[in-house]
């Protein structure tokens, strides 16, 4: 536990910032696992969703939360795939 006043204001800091942080990494996630899903599925509605996979990763790497160096090749990957199935 922190002592000191500002070592107190720090950690409540810190808590709300990974809580921001979850949930901006969970939604990237979600929406990279759903669509992989449906791109095992063959499933051609999957470009449809493509474009909010691409912010949500976009958006996760702009602010931290994961490098740009793991969104990068997640989005190529996922591209990759869908157009396999074009």
């Amino acid at each position: 536990m922190p002592n000191k006043k500002s070592a107190k204001k720090e950690l409540r800091k810190n808590v709300k910032r990974h809580a921001a942080n979850l949930k901006v990494a969970g939604k990237a996630k979600r929406l990279l696992k759903a669509n992989l899903k449906k791109v095992s599925a063959k499933d051609k509605g999957v470009a449809a969703e493509l474009p909010q996979t691409m912010k949500a990763l976009d958006k996760a790497a702009k602010k931290g939360v994961i490098s740009r160096n793991k969104a990068s090749p997640q989005k190529s990957r996922l591209m990759k795939k869908i157009n396999l199935i074009k």
